[in-house]
């Protein structure tokens, strides 16, 4: 069996940075918005609540998703190693 090693796909840490100043501007003017919203308590809380119910929502749709595709790297994995232990036993110059 050949010996391979897995690269590890990993973003940069602008990347990273990034994506949580974006989620922090983007849960700051939503936060602002129905703060300054014109309309009962009632109905604001009821936007936050929805707001919050959101984010969750993504975060674990998000989780769900990397959980699928590692699984699948796995499995991808485990048949690449049956396919070559297959080819590093057969001996094409063997009788039948």
């Amino acid at each position: 069996m050949s010996e391979t090693t897995s690269v590890k796909q990993q973003g940069t840490a602008a990347f990273y940075g990034q994506a949580v100043l974006s989620f922090g501007v983007a849960m700051g003017a939503v936060a602002l918005g129905i703060f300054f919203l014109d309309a009962d308590g009632w109905v604001r809380a009821f936007l936050a609540i929805g707001a919050l119910y959101l984010v969750t929502s993504c975060f674990t749709l998000a989780k769900v998703i990397r959980d699928r595709q590692e699984a699948g790297q796995i499995v991808s994995r485990v048949d690449q190693a049956r396919l070559e232990k297959i080819l590093s036993e057969h001996d094409p110059f063997q009788k039948l």
